[in-house]
């Protein structure tokens, strides 16, 4: 495996995670007043996130030379990839239970909250596994290439946040008004205190977001345990989350064949993690950057140029477009079955 065993002082684990609270809370103090927000401001976001995750990249370059540098790169751009994917489920799940725009970066924000915690306890779990059991590297890797087929193949399974068992299991839980009370997640309704539709789509959102957790952490893993790496390239990728999400939401239906690159991805990633335990061993990092930057490349082009001309919110999609990861295709719920939307706070709303 490829490890890249090098130092990492306790002093820079804690500088770098919290610079990462720091800028989880200049977004949320940015966003407090729960405005729509527009594709530029998104746009700007988006600049801003990505430009940080690389930056972090060249301070390892100057910090631990080029092939710890690289490496981080390659993880980066994987999750970075594999992250547009989580955009086609919150779009989903936005309009499944139609989210007031205003009220969608809230979500979004606790949602990757949720999203790095548990990807900082399958990286430890899964790197500690790979360095201690050899032949998990088999596991790893079948199940990453059995997730890129799936990605490929499942592309007309439609997905119901509402059968989520997590989602069902909450609403069995905890008392649940099927509405929205502005931005809150729990009122008081008649005297008891229940949880409100947006609570409810933020389940969907979290619970969603943990089977692609397994999946990016495992695609990292197979270019390297170094946990610091790995942790990194994750949390700089999901901190630009809200912002992708925001700028891609209006051109999803332009990503008409992105599911078949990042099919790829996982693929490779499965096959590199499974030949890292062989006598072949590990694949160069240069071959990986360029397979992850070429494959995302073509497929996004691929798909711009066969659906250009058609507006991005009204294009109509090739058959079996936007598989979400292992979970289908992110088609909008029919009106009927969207729950009703209370955007006011009612007079007995918990203060």
């Amino acid at each position: 495996m490829n490890g890249l065993s090098f130092p990492v002082p306790l002093w820079v684990w804690a500088a770098v995670t919290a610079g990462i609270c720091v800028m989880l809370a200049v977004d949320l103090i940015a966003h407090r007043d729960n405005h729509v927000i527009g594709f530029k401001e998104a746009a700007i976001w988006s600049s801003v996130w990505i430009a940080i995750g690389l930056g972090f990249g060249l301070v390892l370059w100057a910090w631990q030379g080029g092939e710890v540098s690289s490496t981080y790169y390659a993880g980066y751009l994987i999750e970075k990839a594999l992250s547009i994917d989580n955009v086609f489920v919150f779009a989903l799940v936005f309009s499944f239970f139609a989210v007031p725009d205003a009220y969608q970066h809230k979500i979004l924000f606790w949602g990757v909250l949720g999203a790095l915690a548990a990807r900082l306890v399958f990286i430890f779990v899964g790197a500690e596994l790979l360095q201690v059991f050899f032949w998990t590297a088999y596991l790893f890797g079948a199940f990453l290439i059995w997730t890129g087929w799936k990605m490929a193949v499942s592309k007309d399974q439609e997905v119901h946040p509402d059968r989520n068992p997590v989602v069902r299991l909450v609403r069995k839980l905890i008392p649940t008004d099927p509405r929205f009370h502005g931005d809150r997640f729990f009122v008081r309704v008649d005297g008891r205190r229940v949880a409100t539709l947006l609570f409810v789509a933020l389940v969907a959102i979290e619970a969603t977001d943990l089977v692609f957790a397994i999946d990016s952490v495992a695609a990292v893993l197979a270019i390297t345990t170094n946990t610091f790496l790995v942790w990194t390239a994750n949390a700089f990728a999901v901190l630009g989350l809200r912002s992708l999400y925001f700028c891609l939401a209006g051109l999803l239906r332009r990503f008409a064949y992105l599911h078949y690159g990042l099919a790829v991805l996982l693929a490779f990633a499965g096959v590199k993690l499974i030949l890292s335990e062989t006598p072949v061993g590990k694949l160069p990092i240069p071959l990986t950057l360029g397979v992850i930057a070429a494959t995302i490349t073509v497929s996004i082009a691929w798909s711009l140029i066969a659906t250009r001309g058609r507006p991005a919110d009204t294009a109509e999609q090739p058959v079996g477009e936007g598989t979400a990861g292992t979970s289908g295709t992110p088609s909008a719920a029919p009106a009927a079955h969207r729950p009703a939307a209370d955007s006011g706070a009612r007079p007995e709303d918990a203060p």
